[in-house]
């Protein structure tokens, strides 16, 4: 009986949440670990559908960096990275398609629908929703960077029940065009600001925001992450992570969270709980 009332008690310390997000859009990048076993990948579900149940209406842009890594490396292409940023040519990119379009978002789609939720995968190029230019064609090739997003065509599929699973690869207005492989963290930050998510999560490999002793930072505004990346506490692969963030919250998204993937049921652990599990960024 007292397991009974703690799962009660539960519920009842998560409502005054769920009444604060239900209705609102809430952007999730999913990427990393959280896609790195079938069980995280279950409970990533899990929570997904509980959120829509519950009236949130999720949007989800996914990677796919190291399975499109894997696949061009068993195709002999060679592939490049630049500050960390993959230089797409022609033969990288048929197989970033190949590979987001193709088998991540697809199996994402499948899986979401496999738990009972209403999921519909697209990438950028569908109706041209998501707008693209390169953004060092010299020096990346076909990696772009976000022009436009056309927020209708999220909204409309919202309104209607869907929850959409984005590739992120943009379109460009040039007739047969191959299109442009988008860094998915900032695709999920542009596209939070332009249909007017209240969050944007970015599931990642690890807690959040780290001070030097390694500790946690659960929350951070504008100014003191800018702080943390001149004094060399931000600094290699999570610089992207905050300047997307912060690109979100300038934007006018109300927070930015960088939760750890790795946890099960870690959405539901941030936004249901008031102490949370990773790093909240503001203004």
């Amino acid at each position: 009986m007292q397991r009974k009332i703690e799962t009660v008690k539960t519920l009842m310390d998560a409502m005054p949440f769920i009444k604060e997000f239900r209705d609102e859009v809430v952007v999730i990048k999913y990427g990393g670990s959280a896609q790195s076993s079938d069980e995280l990948k279950a409970k990533f579900a899990q929570d997904i559908v509980l959120l829509h149940l519950v009236g949130v209406k999720v949007v989800i842009v996914h990677g796919g960096g190291n399975r499109i890594s894997q696949l061009l490396s068993d195709l002999n292409i060679p592939t490049e990275f630049i500050d960390g940023e993959r230089v797409s040519t022609p033969e990288v990119m048929r197989v970033v398609e190949m590979v987001l379009s193709g088998e991540i978002n697809k199996q994402i789609t499948s899986l979401l629908n496999s738990y009972g939720a209403k999921a519909i995968g697209l990438s950028g190029k569908d109706a041209h929703f998501l707008m693209a230019k390169p953004k060092d064609e010299a020096k990346f090739g076909l990696t772009g960077r976000v022009e436009h997003v056309k927020a209708d065509v999220i909204h409309n599929l919202l309104r209607e029940g869907f929850i959409p699973v984005i590739a992120p690869i943009g379109a460009d207005p040039i007739v047969g065009h191959p299109g442009y492989n988008i860094n998915a963290d900032l695709a999920a930050s542009f596209i939070a600001k332009e249909i007017g998510a209240c969050k944007v999560i970015f599931m990642t490999d690890t807690p959040g925001v780290l001070n030097k002793e390694k500790e946690l930072f659960s929350t951070l505004s504008e100014s003191q992450v800018e702080t943390l990346k001149v004094d060399g506490t931000i600094s290699g692969g999570m610089v992207p992570k905050v300047d997307a963030c912060l690109e979100a919250v300038d934007g006018g998204v109300e927070k930015a969270h960088i939760i750890d993937g790795r946890i099960e049921h870690a959405i539901l652990l941030e936004l249901f709980t008031s102490e949370g599990i990773g790093t909240q960024i503001t203004l």
